[in-house]
């Protein structure tokens, strides 16, 4: 694995998903920011029969392979109930090779043949950005990265990023640990996503009197931790952080907690949230018991399965995955581009029988509650911001399970939204 790939692993993965979404729920509006005239006679992809999306990710090393198959089964599940209008979606999936010159030139060929872009993911998005931002009649409904292209009118998230951190879960620690709050630790990794994110959180402990006695980043070629656990150690940690990292460097973390006998509360986040967590802690390990307690604070349901059963967008999640991809493991990329591509058929419903950018661009802007049919914690696309909801969830028995959380059936579907969202001051 070369140092770039591995780099675009942490960055990626470190994203928190905090989003937005409900498939029945949109405030009507009458504002049209951003939107030229021309865009409400475009109909580039748009035929008697089909309509097009490109998707535009980095698909070279299987990096982010999961945003296009996340796409390509929303569009499966769809045209299943027979399209939009009698119009069934095709997905045009766009490798952009890792590289910037790639990105613009796949995001030059959506825009040139595609009705919309549509949960695109890559690192290198800001080389396309630059040429939504000269176009802006065309759509994009991808989580970008680049903040620039974030912030342009015509690209609308179903996962909006908004700097600060929910104080919910925070007040929830402070509460049950307060000698473990005034001696925390945290990994972070040396990408700018995770350390942003990291500031964002910091900032809301500083602000609830939380005690950071030890915050250090990690080079993403490391892969032992016993030095950082010694440290933490003789620092007089009592609650460790390690949700600004991918779950393959937290079980390396888990391993030399256990080398060190260093038992600190532990709060993972949704990077740290796979399949594939726990059995490499088992393998490091040997058992679950390294990891058996840990918390687990995240926007998103436990949509990877344990949440199959009571929330029904989970159990069509996967199974469509699978219609599209056999065999494949949903990652949080792959949840993105399912909450892409159903907060583009949200729009795409509301935009007219004979659908035109400028009417999706419009319909987009009326949509200010989503969240996935529970999938995620419910956010405001239209005005790219984030609710104050979250889920706590624990590792018993080597299981991710929800802990304490509100019932699925009650108001607040599942999620836990007793505090206000947290702003990064400046931001």
């Amino acid at each position: 694995m070369t140092r770039r790939v591995a780099g675009a692993i942490v960055v990626a993965t470190a994203l928190v998903a905090t989003a937005c979404s409900s498939t029945t729920s949109a405030t009507t509006t009458t504002k049209q920011a951003g939107i030229p005239r021309s865009a409400f006679s475009d109909h580039t992809g748009v035929t008697a029969t089909s309509i097009s999306i490109g998707n535009v990710s980095t698909l070279t090393f299987g990096l982010f392979k999961g945003a296009l198959v996340g796409t390509e089964a929303y569009a499966k599940y769809v045209n299943s109930t027979g399209g939009i209008d009698g119009r069934k979606l095709v997905v045009n999936g766009y490798d952009d090779h890792f590289s910037g010159a790639g990105n613009k030139q796949a995001t030059q060929q959506a825009i040139n043949s595609d009705f919309a872009l549509v949960g695109s993911f890559s690192l290198d998005d800001s080389y396309g950005g630059a040429l939504l931002a000269q176009n802006p009649g065309v759509p994009d409904v991808s989580v970008a990265i680049d903040p620039k292209t974030a912030a342009l009118p015509n690209v609308v998230s179903a996962v909006p990023v908004s700097p600060g951190w929910e104080l919910g879960p925070l007040e929830f620690f402070k509460q049950h640990y307060p000698t473990g709050v005034k001696a925390v630790g945290a990994l972070i990794a040396n990408q700018p996503s995770a350390e942003s994110q990291w500031a964002g959180e910091k900032a809301a402990m500083e602000h609830l009197g939380y005690h950071i006695t030890y915050d250090q980043t990690f080079d993403i070629t490391q892969s032992s931790f016993d030095q950082n656990v010694i440290a933490m150690k003789q620092a007089g940690v009592k609650m460790l952080f390690i949700e600004q990292m991918p779950y393959n460097y937290a079980a390396a973390v888990i391993k030399a907690m256990q080398n060190q006998n260093f038992h600190p509360a532990l709060v993972l986040g949704a990077s740290t949230y796979s399949s594939a967590l726990i059995p490499d802690v088992v393998k490091q390990t040997g058992s679950t018991k390294a990891i058996d307690g840990a918390y687990l604070d995240q926007n998103t349901s436990l949509y990877l399965g344990e949440d199959a059963s009571v929330i029904p967008a989970d159990a069509t999640f996967l199974h469509w995955v699978q219609v599209a991809s056999p065999g494949f493991k949903p990652d949080l990329f792959t949840l993105y581009g399912w909450l892409s591509a159903e907060l583009f058929t949200e729009a795409l419903r509301h935009a007219g029988s004979d659908p035109s950018r400028g009417s999706l661009l419009a319909a987009l802007q009326k949509i200010t509650s989503f969240d996935g049919g529970h999938l995620v914690a419910p956010g405001d696309p239209a005005a790219k911001t984030l609710s104050n909801c979250y889920l706590l969830g624990r590792v018993v028995n080597g299981t991710f399970q929800r802990y304490q959380d509100p019932p699925v059936s009650g108001p607040t579907h599942g999620y836990r939204c007793n505090y206000s969202y947290y702003r990064l001051p400046g931001a």
